[in-house]
């Protein structure tokens, strides 16, 4: 039996919660966490869309029961075809993170086999992530490689 499973709506506090460790990790400890009030609701929403184009996969946590220890999640994109993708399915992987005193257990790499099984059954051959220095070497391993970045962004 796997210890890996869909998120549902009432994981959506936990999953946020795991999303401000990563966050935190990136950022620095401290971060505002009022933006998770605003949030929780639509979390909630997609976490019950069984067949939305978001999943978050999670294994609940060994020593506290209600609590998550590891996150991923992630969505599919159309983006127009092309020669390698006529379809246009483009997966991208976000909030992958892990409960602190749960790390090194191999957590994030099975939420990271399920989350990409799921991109294989929606038709997704693209996948596309970006990761910290300390997450590489298990992205590799799944066979992820680097590839240059001209990705420009704007706020509205």
């Amino acid at each position: 039996m796997s210890l890996v499973r869909r998120a549902v709506p009432g994981d959506a506090e936990e999953v946020l919660r795991l999303r401000q460790v990563m966050i935190d990790s990136m950022a620095g400890s401290g971060s505002s966490t009022d933006w998770h009030g605003e949030s929780l609701p639509l979390l909630r929403a997609k976490l019950a869309e069984a067949d939305g184009v978001f999943a978050a996969f999670v294994v609940d946590h060994p020593q506290r029961p209600g609590a998550l220890a590891a996150l991923v999640a992630g969505t599919v994109d159309y983006r127009i075809g092309n020669a390698r993708d006529p379809y246009g399915a483009a997966g991208f992987v976000f909030s992958v993170a892990t409960d602190p005193v749960a790390r090194r257990r191999g957590y994030a790499r099975a939420c990271m086999e399920a989350l990409l099984e799921w991109f294989r059954e929606r038709g997704v051959r693209r996948v596309r992530l970006t990761s910290s220095a300390e997450a590489e070497p298990l992205y590799a391993s799944l066979g992820f490689r680097p590839k240059p970045d001209p990705l420009l962004e704007l706020y509205l």
